[in-house]
């Protein structure tokens, strides 16, 4: 079975809307920036991870969908899921939901790539943390 784990729950707040009364596109990337972490942390790849082992990950792709816009003041949480892996990618789709409805209000689907930060190349994950990947896949 598939895992979808929460990896952020706030708030929209006053800062965070734009000329158009809406929330700006930064914020929303700032909050799937937080959920991002959470979901690496779940799968081992944690910042003491990436210092001890001189890894990290670049994101290469993101696509963005906007259902409908939210406000200051709206809640919202994000549920975060494993679509694909790959020997030394990931890729994976945060849902933003605005909390009171339970309606989707927006989503990014983001590939990353784990890469050795000396060499400034793609290297493979180790294998228990794409086995943890391919656990939370189903």
């Amino acid at each position: 079975m598939k895992i979808v784990a929460e990896t952020y729950k706030g708030a929209v707040y006053p800062w965070e809307i734009d000329i158009m009364g809406h929330m700006n596109v930064r914020f929303y990337m700032s909050k799937y920036d937080d959920a991002t972490l959470q979901l690496f942390g779940m799968l081992g790849l944690t910042v003491a991870y990436f210092k001890e082992q001189e890894r990290g990950m670049a994101a290469v792709q993101q696509n963005l969908t906007y259902g409908r816009e939210v406000l200051a003041g709206d809640l919202v949480e994000i549920r975060s899921e494993i679509a694909e892996t790959g020997a030394r990618k990931i890729r994976f789709i945060h849902r933003m939901y605005e909390t009171s409805s339970g309606e989707e209000v927006a989503s990014s689907d983001i590939t990353g790539v784990h890469i050795d930060r000396v060499r400034r190349r793609s290297t493979p994950f180790p294998e228990h943390i794409l086995a943890k990947a391919q656990e939370m896949m189903g």
